[in-house]
């Protein structure tokens, strides 16, 4: 199976610039194209491992970052085009590879109902996988970064794809997104941390993506059982507290933050009854990595030993 990698700078550049990439993503393909060197420099930096599809095969998502027209291209603003239209404003092209990584996930976000789609991180160890549902700065990107960098796979930061007649998750792995502080955490936190093109002042933030396919079977798309339900939440100062969270809670905040659970009506309440049936859940409160990796550890370990 080729991979990005295999292919040289020059070619690379030349197969975005034209008739666009091909990636797997997950169960997923995205084309993407683009003249712009920042969205090259992106996709060489982290997309490297991430299997190839040739330009004749099928593509779920078609995606262009590109000027509608010359007046455009000289006050260096383009457009994000998904199969030729336009759903989003026009951008700065100095945001350009931030605004990539917000679409794709949009993509998925959006579209397809053959899964149930949680807004959530997994991680998993061993063939187990972890949900991490959380609120915007409840620090589950930053713990998603410190548990790939200490040996957990990552299967996603954004969304969790549970199956719909089992409790299983698809993997779809993409770099991690780390906004503002979680930036130089994660990169003091370890060494040889590769991140994207840094993106500044965006509608969040400084913006920046983490390479985070570290493990070898990072793009696996083998449904993975989910057994854990952890909620983070960083507090400042806070030495790690943990206690156990009902399912009846877990399943409402679950529902609340789906991306499709009321479009899936009964069959996606039969899914999260599914779901919720095979985990255990969990509220962490913690401000250090290196605690929260340990507790994080000693579960896989407890749930892993029953």
């Amino acid at each position: 199976m080729q991979t990005v990698s295999d292919l040289s700078p020059t070619q690379l550049r030349a197969a975005i610039s034209g008739a666009g990439l091909r990636i797997r993503v997950g169960p997923y393909v995205y084309s993407i194209q683009s003249p712009l060197p920042l969205v090259h420099d992106g996709i060489e930096t982290l997309y490297s491992r991430f299997p190839l599809v040739e330009h004749s095969g099928f593509a779920d998502y078609h995606i262009a970052l590109r000027a509608s027209n010359w007046v455009h291209r000289l006050r260096r603003k383009i457009d994000f085009y998904l199969d030729d239209q336009l759903p989003f404003n026009r951008i700065e092209n100095r945001h350009a590879y931030a605004f990539l990584e917000w679409g794709m996930n949009w993509c998925v976000s959006v579209s397809v109902n053959e899964y149930l789609k949680l807004h959530s991180a997994v991680v998993a160890k061993d063939g187990v996988a972890l949900i991490m549902p959380g609120l915007p700065g409840a620090g589950k990107s930053t713990l998603c970064a410190a548990l790939a960098l200490n040996g957990w796979r990552v299967l996603s930061d954004e969304h969790a794809l549970v199956l719909l007649d089992a409790p299983e998750i698809m993997p779809i792995y993409r770099p991690i997104s780390l906004k503002n502080e979680s930036i130089q955490v994660v990169t003091g936190y370890a060494s040889g941390v590769q991140l994207g093109p840094r993106t500044h002042d965006t509608h969040k933030g400084d913006v920046a993506h983490m390479k985070a396919d570290l493990h070898p079977e990072s793009h696996d798309t083998t449904p993975l059982p989910a057994r854990l339900m952890v909620f983070p939440q960083y507090v400042s100062g806070s030495p790690v507290k943990v206690k156990r969270r009902s399912r009846a809670e877990s399943f409402m905040f679950a529902a609340h933050h789906s991306f499709n659970y009321s479009a899936l009506s009964k069959t996606g309440f039969t899914a999260m009854e599914r779901l919720m049936d095979a985990v255990e859940c969990f509220d962490m409160r913690y401000s250090q990595l290196d605690d929260a990796v340990g507790f994080f550890n000693e579960l896989h370990a407890e749930v892993c030993a029953r």
